[in-house]
């Protein structure tokens, strides 16, 4: 574990594994800590380069203006200078993948292969669910929204009958149900506001890598239709579509293995 001293914010990350470098954006409100499986995973092929995003887990709250989508692509880059990576393979997992979005069209030079996962462009090419109009609902209402948007299949008739289901939709609800520190909160909240405002669809022709979009087919957060926006937007990008919902990386078992063959090719 290590720190990087912006001006304004203090980056906790961590570089782990060997091979091709890979550096990974993650999702609305996941920590380092709350991707230990995925991180583990994915370090047993790539050098994987990943960090709190600002405001969550052990980096701080960024001081002055609220951040932008440009502030958190531009932690990317300042960590890849501090690395000396001039360039790397570029994993994004929803709101990551819209953060790897803006690092991409801005710094398409330091992009050589790209995923997209479960994430939208915004603007023509469709927005994903407003996450931040949750907090006013009341916690019941809460849990069963994010219970609908994980997965459009996941009703009480479905639930009852796919067990796995049931446990994965329980615990996506329940990461929600901690109560997060004031500050934590706050740095979530941040977060959220700048996903309000990501629009890179008039921009995604700048990317010039060989770009991975993957779907889930039953995504109520980022509908499948987003990802077809996406693809049929950067030049020469590869569209695959998962059997499963938001989370359909753990849903489907062919995904993290076939998204982990594309970011490692050198085709």
């Amino acid at each position: 574990m290590a720190t990087l001293h912006l001006p304004e914010v203090d980056l906790h990350y961590v570089v782990e594994g060997s091979g091709p470098r890979l550096l990974f954006f993650n999702g609305s409100g996941s920590s380092i800590a709350e991707m230990a499986l995925l991180i583990e995973v994915l370090s047993s092929r790539f050098e994987l380069l990943v960090h709190d995003q600002r405001g969550l887990g052990l980096t701080g709250i960024p001081t002055g203006p609220a951040p932008t989508m440009a502030d958190y692509a531009r932690d990317g880059v300042a960590l890849l200078d501090h690395l000396g990576w001039g360039s790397a393979r570029v994993l994004g997992l929803s709101f990551g993948g819209m953060v790897a979005q803006e690092f991409a069209v801005t710094h398409p030079e330091r992009v050589e292969r790209l995923g997209l996962l479960c994430t939208s462009s915004g603007g023509r090419g469709g927005s994903s669910y407003p996450l931040h109009e949750l907090a006013d609902l009341s916690p019941e209402e809460r849990r069963r929204v994010e219970v609908a948007i994980a997965d459009t299949r996941f009703d009480e008739a479905w639930l009852a009958d796919h067990p796995s289901d049931r446990a994965l939709a329980e615990h996506l609800a329940g990461r929600r149900d901690t109560e997060l520190p004031d500050e934590r909160r706050r740095g979530a909240a941040l977060q959220l506001a700048a996903r309000r405002h990501h629009d890179t669809y008039d921009r995604l022709e700048a990317i010039t890598c060989p770009t991975l979009v993957a779907a889930g087919r039953f995504d109520g957060t980022a509908p499948l239709e987003n990802s077809e926006a996406l693809a049929a937007r950067i030049p020469g990008a590869l569209l695959r579509v998962y059997e499963g919902g938001h989370p359909f990386l753990v849903q489907d078992p062919r995904a993290i293995s076939e998204v982990m063959d594309f970011l490692a090719s050198d085709g």
